[in-house]
C-alpha cells in the first residue's frame, strides 16, 4: 500500500494543500475546525511528514554526525549516547560510524556522512589531517574533534586532561611508596600517547624519581608487543615495582598475559575493572562530560576555535593500593 501523501490528507478533509501544509507545519493561521478535520485525516490515513524532504529544502538536515574510532568501545559508546541524549531534546537525531583507526575509512565515512548535509560533525580524528572537511566548513558546517584534536583546519576540540591523569597516578603509587615505576604507552604518533607519556615523565621528575629508558615502552598494544615489554620492565635483578599502561587496550593484553603484576593503574576505566581480584585501579574519563561539551560548543557562536579540557579522576580499587 503507497505511502499516503498530503494530497491524500487534502482530498480526505476537503481542504486545499497549502492549508494541510500550514496545520503539518504547526501554523496558527488556520480556523481550529478546520485544523480539527485535517488532524482527524492524518490520523486515520497514518499521515507522516517527510522530513528529508523538508529539510533539504531548508539546506540542512536535523542530523548530528558522530564519527568515532569504533563504536563497539565502551568510551566512545558512551560519548555517543551522551550526544544522542542532548540531541534528542532539539529534536534532532544522531548518525554513527566507525573509522576503525584507518584514515581512509575516516575520511569516507565523514564525508559521506556530510553528504546528507548534516547540522553538525563530531569526529574523533585518526588521520594526519582532516583538510579534506575544508569545503565544508567553508559551507557552514560546524566541525568538532573529540578525544584528539583536528590538524589541516580550525575546529573546536574537547579533549581529556591526559597530563593531570598521570600526575594522578603517579601521585598516588608514589604515596604508596613506589619509586621506580613502570610505563606502558600506545604509538607515539598517536596524539594522546604523546600527551601522556609526557605528563608522566613531568609527575615522575615533579617527584624527583628517575625514568630509565627501558621503564618505558611504546608502541601498539598487541599481545607479542605487550609480553615483550612487560619482560623489559619487570625482568632484571631490579624491576619496577608499580606499572601505568596508558590505555584500555593496553591494560587488556597485559591482563590476559598475566596476573602476578606489581601495583597497577590504568588509564581509562574497563568494564567489570571492579570485579578483578584486586580490583582495578583507574584514570577514568568522562565520556559524557565529552558528548555534553562537544554539543555545547557545537551550539554556541562560531568564533575562534576553542578547546575544552575534560577533567578525569583516579578511582582506587586496590590494584595499586599494595605496599611495595
Amino acid at each position: 500500500m503507497p505511502r499516503p501523501t498530503m494530497k491524500d490528507v487534502a482530498r480526505s478533509a476537503g481542504v486545499a494543500l497549502k492549508t494541510v501544509s500550514r496545520v503539518v507545519n504547526g501554523e496558527e493561521t488556520v480556523a481550529p475546525a478546520t485544523a480539527e478535520r485535517v488532524e482527524r485525516a492524518i490520523r486515520e490515513l497514518g499521515y507522516r511528514r517527510n522530513e528529508g524532504a523538508r529539510q533539504l529544502r531548508q539546506g540542512r538536515s536535523q542530523v548530528i554526525a558522530l564519527v568515532v574510532r569504533d563504536i563497539a568501545d565502551p568510551f566512545f559508546a558512551a560519548i555517543g549516547s551522551a550526544v544522542e541524549t542532548r540531541a534528542e531534546k532539539d529534536a534532532q537525531v544522531v548518525m554513527i560510524g566507525s573509522s576503525h583507526d584507518e584514515p581512509a575509512r575516516e575520511r569516507d565515512v565523514a564525508l559521506g556522512f556530510c553528504a546528507r548535509r548534516p547540522n553538525a560533525l563530531i569526529l574523533a580524528p585518526i588521520a594526519a589531517s582532516q583538510d579534506y572537511l575544508l569545503p565544508e566548513i567553508a559551507d557552514g558546517l560546524p566541525v568538532c574533534a573529540i578525544d584528539r584534536p583536528a590538524h589541516g583546519l580550525a575546529a573546536d576540540a574537547v579533549l581529556s586532561d591526559n597530563a593531570g591523569g598521570m600526575a594522578a597516578a603517579v601521585r598516588h603509587l608514589h604515596a604508596h611508596g613506589h619509586r621506580r615505576i613502570g610505563y606502558l604507552g600506545d604509538d607515539p604518533a598517536v596524539f594522546t600517547s604523546r600527551e601522556r607519556v609526557a605528563g608522566f615523565r613531568a609527575a615522575m621528575a615533579a617527584h624527583g624519581l628517575a625514568v630509565p629508558g627501558h621503564e618505558v615502552r611504546l608502541g601498539a598494544p598487541n599481545p607479542g608487543w605487550a609480553a615483550t615489554s612487560l619482560d623489559t620492565v619487570l625482568g632484571g635483578p631490579d624491576p619496577v615495582t608499580a606499572l601505568i599502561t596508558a590505555n584500555n587496550r593496553m591494560t587488556a593484553e597485559v591482563l590476559k598475559l598475566r596476573r602476578d603484576l606489581p601495583a597497577l593503574v590504568a588509564f581509562d576505566d574497563l568494564e567489570l575493572a571492579e570485579l578483578l581480584t584486586p580490583g582495578l585501579t583507574v584514570v577514568a574519563q568522562d565520556p559524557e562530560a565529552i558528548g555534553n561539551a562537544a554539543m555545547d560548543l557545537l551550539a554556541a557562536p562560531a568564533g575562534q576555535p576553542r578547546e575544552v579540557r575534560v577533567p578525569v579522576r583516579l578511582i582506587p580499587r586496590g590494584s595499586a593500593e599494595r605496599p611495595r
